[in-house]
């Protein structure tokens, strides 16, 4: 019987999980987490084989959050559940330390298969995300603008090119809108470059977003 803790701020979500989750037979939900903080408290349990976790939560989240299981937990695997398509912020999940990465467009059948891996010792990532990892070693991609963000940075950096005012990312990393108008301003520093339109562009050049179709 596999032991999960499963970290959304989502009510809905948590639930639809659980059902999913617990209707094989072969898994339990041994805990529940609403933010970073509780999630670092269930992390610590000893009764658990498995963290699900959104990468969007109230507090400490994202790839900084991973980080902060790991030290508190450091064998316990981490499968990240998240909107996030980007194979750079996979990039990046998977390199603080977790062990695999869905997005939650994905079937309840993937959702159980990657469980079933990660919990086994395997990594669960896709072909992109694998090649993507591969890329990052080789020292011609080592310089490229957007490696230099921070990972809070990189965040921001994603939600303004996919459209997101500044008060859509304050509300959705529930940080100030003056903290996001800072972030913005590094980033453009640290890109050289000047606006939110040049920002698009490089997305869209460096495949960090797709173009869009016509």
């Amino acid at each position: 019987m596999l032991r999960i803790i499963i970290a959304d701020d989502h009510t809905l979500m948590r639930e639809g999980l659980k059902r999913i989750l617990e209707s094989t037979g072969d898994i339990t939900v041994v805990g529940e987490a609403i933010d970073g903080f509780e999630t670092l408290v269930q992390a610590r349990r000893d009764d658990c084989d498995l963290l699900l976790m959104d990468m969007s939560m109230p507090g400490k989240s994202g790839v900084e959050l991973i980080r902060q299981v790991k030290e508190v937990a450091p064998k316990l695997p981490i499968l990240v559940l998240t909107m996030h398509e980007e194979e750079q912020y996979a990039v990046r999940a998977i390199r603080a330390g977790a062990r695999g990465y869905l997005t939650k467009e994905c079937a309840g059948t993937q959702l159980l298969n990657a469980i079933q891996k990660v919990a086994a010792g395997r990594p669960y990532i896709s072909t992109a995300v694998a090649e993507q990892l591969a890329i990052d070693v080789m020292p011609a991609t080592a310089n490229l603008p957007h490696k230099q963000l921070s990972n809070r940075e990189y965040e921001v950096f994603t939600m303004m090119v996919h459209g997101r005012s500044i008060t859509d990312i304050a509300d959705m990393l529930h940080l100030s809108v003056k903290t996001i108008s800072t972030h913005k301003t590094r980033i453009l520093q640290k890109m050289s470059l000047n606006s939110l339109a040049e920002l698009v562009q490089y997305a869209v050049a460096h495949r960090v977003l797709a173009p869009m179709k016509t």
